[in-house]
């Protein structure tokens, strides 16, 4: 089967986004796009004439999974969807996808997916639709206005790429340089969530913390001027941001987290390791005492604040005793939760290239020990939580009649049985249970402020 076998003119799609918030907040944009072009969501990808893949680069397995995705597009009927693989593996491969994935119609990076209608338009006639171009004009000015969403909770990308070069991560060279969405363009686009339903945004970035820009009266800001001047939205009701680096957490936003009671209690700040040589192998450029220094100073200004990380085992010459350091610093923070992955080795990064790769049984167990780590404090972090009262925002419901979920202000889980509430309430709820992984609430009003 080859590309003219393919849709001419696609009038559905469905969007597949793997990996990180800022995938799901792309293929958001992607979806109202194509609606505005008069384009109709289907629900399942096979039945869609256009299939988008919005993919991730970040792990090994994450590629693999786009490839046997893209095998499994051919229909019973022998018949196949238009097929686009957008995202971070388009914008590492390239053409490459092309020439691995014959019925692959589409290629598109993430900084060029605002192209798309014309690329459809070129796979329709058969013609080579690749575009993996870092245009110096941004995507956000031709992107759609932002349409009502469907929950209560959305994701706003402020900053997009990636200076810090980390020597195990691709981002910096399939996201680009780190730029600044505009003050107003931001502000803008969250009226408009609220306007449309909102009541929680979630500030993307792959180093969301280092965002800066003139404010409307020509003032430079930092992230922390940007919340303050977020919460003054009325409707908006809770402000989170997600992913953060050491490195710029300002004296402005650490104040932020106890001055700003729409900037909920949660810190996503990865650290990655407990030992500071492999910090410096990893070019993190921050140390295990200038990053306990800032999560001191961050629980001084917010006592109840719940804190979490990024974690990998196994990196190039990571000895047993530098990994008992990361256990270590584990059980210093007490993380309410954190990500933990094997290293994954990434072609065309530093780390790829040095000696002393670690065996993957090696790895496999170093994980194991430092997950049930993460798992005890987790549970504990949980549990401290019963008895308490507290407002979650109630945002899909559960699997028995009349239960709802939502999510606490320390971002965990919350499920309730009350069938007269319903998705997008704020409702005050007293903590009874505590699971690993969620907890169960009874409201104690109807609904909150």
């Amino acid at each position: 089967m080859n590309r003219n076998d393919a849709p001419k003119t696609p009038a559905t799609f469905h969007v597949k986004s793997f990996g990180c918030q800022m995938n799901v907040y792309d293929g958001e944009r992607m979806a109202e796009m194509l609606g505005a072009r008069g384009m109709t969501a289907a629900a399942e990808g096979v039945d869609a004439d256009l299939v988008i893949l919005n993919t991730c680069h970040i792990r090994e397995k994450a590629v693999d999974k786009v490839y046997s995705d893209i095998g499994r597009m051919t229909r019973d009927d022998g018949t196949r969807p238009m097929i686009a693989v957008a995202g971070c593996v388009a914008q590492a491969e390239g053409s490459e996808i092309s020439r691995r994935a014959r019925n692959v119609d589409i290629v598109v990076g993430p900084q060029a997916y605002h192209r798309l209608p014309d690329l459809i338009d070129r796979a329709g006639r058969g013609e080579a639709a690749v575009d993996t171009d870092m245009p110096a004009a941004s995507k956000f000015g031709a992107l759609p206005a932002r349409s009502k969403q469907a929950r209560p909770t959305a994701f706003l990308t402020i900053m997009e790429g990636c200076d810090k070069f980390c020597t195990y991560c691709v981002v910096p060279y399939t996201r680009g340089a780190e730029i600044s969405r505009s003050w107003n363009a931001i502000l803008d686009e969250a009226k408009a969530l609220v306007d449309g339903g909102v009541r929680e945004i979630t500030l993307l970035g792959q180093n969301v913390n280092a965002w800066t820009g003139e404010d409307d009266r020509g003032r430079m800001q930092g992230m922390d001027g940007l919340v303050r001047e977020l919460a003054k939205i009325s409707g908006l009701a809770r402000i989170r941001y997600t992913t953060s680096h050491p490195n710029d957490m300002s004296d402005g936003l650490i104040a932020a987290h106890g001055e700003e009671p729409k900037l909920m209690p949660f810190l996503h700040l990865p650290v990655q390791s407990g030992n500071d040589r492999i910090l410096k192998a990893m070019n993190r450029s921050h140390s295990v005492d200038s990053y306990l220094r800032i999560i001191e100073r961050v629980r001084e200004m917010r006592p109840d604040i719940a804190l979490s990380g990024d974690f990998i085992v196994g990196f190039p010459g990571e000895s047993d005793a530098e990994f008992e350091d990361t256990l270590r610093i584990v059980d210093q923070v007490r993380y309410a939760q954190c990500y933990s992955f094997k290293y994954s080795s990434r072609p065309g990064t530093p780390a790829a290239d040095m000696d002393g790769q670690i065996a993957a049984e090696v790895m496999d167990e170093r994980l194991a020990r430092l997950q049930a780590a993460i798992n005890r404090h987790q549970v504990t972090f949980n549990s401290a939580t019963v008895g308490r009262s507290t407002n979650i925002l109630l945002e899909r419901k559960g699997r028995y009649p009349g239960q709802l979920i939502g999510k606490s202000p320390w971002l965990q889980s919350v499920h309730i049985t009350a069938p007269e509430l319903g998705i997008g309430d704020m409702v005050e709820v007293e903590i009874i249970s505590a699971g690993p992984n969620s907890l169960a609430g009874q409201p104690s009003r109807r609904k909150a402020a």
